[in-house]
């Protein structure tokens, strides 16, 4: 038997790393046990030493102006660029500017939340009928659900309306529209934590995979494996924040958690009422930005890709691409989100690369003999068969409202949740919900120590707003 802190909290993401910061600084003496020998979760980033840059194998942007996630970054005094420069399309083979996403608002402004839920799909075909006569029809669906399945990572057919109207409320609330990159990348973040936590005291322990939680009211018995052998930890109440695809994993599946006794009928209807999205990504370095002179076209004022940003399209293996603009670094970042991660997830990194080459021939319209020549490096994570991840984030079914709520609820103030499958406030799948869900979690584990009055306190806001930079 191992050292029993008061609390486990099983997982280093931001959600735990969040929790666990704040239990610590109210006097709860927490154990962190992460199954991979990093912290972070599905914030992984790497170093290009080529171009000096930071490369995401998960979570890249910041998406809008969130207090939960820039107030750590003030902290840390980070610096952050914005996302800028052009969107290009590809459209009946050609490369333009983009120029749909009025079509695509008008079609998510007509969603609603006051009906009866229904799919996206469901409600597209319905937008649609009633409006057969219009020629721009086809394409503004194909735009639309190409966004959906692409930002969401969802299929169309099973993410909720009402979940959607919610998600564009909650980004209304903090300039979702807008998004920045950290100068180091999400990796700033991680050492926020990481320096953190060390302060704090926390015990943090990595390549610890949690096996089993054996629970009754008032007492946790969590068993692990790693490199420190078989080891059982015990204590008052456990924090669960690893991702949605870890809880929904079958008992024999590696990476599983087992409880004993099994989680009430309740939370498990939850925990399969939330779908977990699937996107592959990709990162390929080249020796130079060779789209800068495309799309090529003997008209000597037709507009460039210096200054692409995005690039748009309907492929089936990567239809979504983007640079790190501004930074004028020789990257391009492919998407493949629900079905093109289906048929990508389990494949060699070879095959991965053949397919991002393919495609960028397709779209731009430059040989695969020579992208094959311009190539330097291929970055990839295929977070769907990663045992600890199983997904890339959440999403809210039709007809399932209300499961996040009953996926965070505590079960008999002993085992607790976090995470942003976890939250409900219209940001699942962000960052910066999953440290929100660690706060929360927080607050619920000191009331049920009976600490709340200190919590209080100590969550005060300040008398003078934060300032903006």
């Amino acid at each position: 038997m191992s050292h029993n802190p008061d609390v486990i909290v099983v997982g280093a993401g931001a959600a735990g790393l969040t929790a666990a910061l704040e239990l610590a600084r109210h006097g709860v003496s927490v154990k962190v046990l992460e199954a991979r020998n990093r912290i972070g979760g599905r914030m992984f980033t790497v170093h290009d030493s080529k171009c000096n840059s930071p490369v995401e194998l998960g979570a890249e942007f910041i998406h809008g102006r969130s207090p939960a996630l820039w107030n750590l970054l003030r902290s840390g005094k980070i610096k952050t660029t914005e996302v800028s420069g052009d969107s290009w399309c590809v459209r009946e083979k050609k490369l333009s500017q983009c120029s749909f996403f009025s079509q695509v608002d008008e079609i998510l402004n007509m969603m609603s939340d006051r009906g009866p839920d229904q799919s996206f799909q469901e409600f597209l075909d319905k937008w649609s009928a009633s409006r057969k006569k219009d020629s721009h029809l086809k394409e503004a669906r194909k735009w639309a659900i190409g966004y959906v399945s692409g930002f969401n990572a969802a299929d169309p057919a099973i993410v909720g309306v009402h979940w959607l109207v919610k998600q564009m409320r909650a980004e209304e609330k903090i300039h979702g529209d807008r998004a920045f990159r950290a100068q180091n990348g999400y990796a700033d973040l991680v050492a926020i934590f990481q320096r953190q936590i060390k302060d704090a005291g926390v015990a943090l322990q990595t390549s610890t995979i949690v096996e089993s939680i054996r629970w009754r009211s008032g007492r946790v018995e969590t068993g692990t494996h790693g490199a420190s052998g078989k080891e059982t930890f015990t204590s008052s109440r456990i924090l669960i924040t690893v991702p949605l695809g870890v809880l929904q994993a079958r008992k024999a599946e590696n990476g599983a958690i087992r409880f004993v006794p099994e989680l009430p009928q309740k939370k498990q209807d939850a925990i399969h009422n939330i779908a977990m999205g699937k996107v592959v990504r990709v990162t390929l370095r080249f020796r130079e930005r060779f789209w800068e002179s495309l799309p090529k076209s003997p008209a000597l004022s037709s507009p460039k890709m210096g200054d692409m940003s995005f690039l748009l399209s309907h492929d089936d293996w990567f239809p979504t691409w983007w640079t790190m603009s501004p930074l004028k670094l020789p990257f391009l970042t492919g998407w493949a989100p629900f079905r093109c991660a289906e048929r990508l997830s389990g494949q060699n990194e070879a095959f991965v690369l053949e397919q991002s080459l393919r495609t960028l021939h397709r779209l731009l319209g430059v040989s695969v003999q020579e992208l094959e020549s311009l190539f330097e490096h291929i970055y990839f994570h295929d977070w769907q068969n990663d045992p600890f991840s199983r997904g890339a984030y959440s999403y809210g079914k039709a007809g399932a409202e209300g499961a996040e709520r009953l996926l965070a609820n505590p079960i008999a103030n002993t085992l607790f949740f976090a995470g942003e499958a976890t939250d409900v406030t219209g940001n699942t799948g962000t960052v910066h919900a999953a440290i929100a869900s660690g706060t929360r979690a927080a607050a619920e584990i000191i009331k049920a120590a009976g600490l709340r009055s200190t919590f209080r306190r100590a969550v005060r806001p300040p008398r003078k707003p934060a300032s903006r930079k």
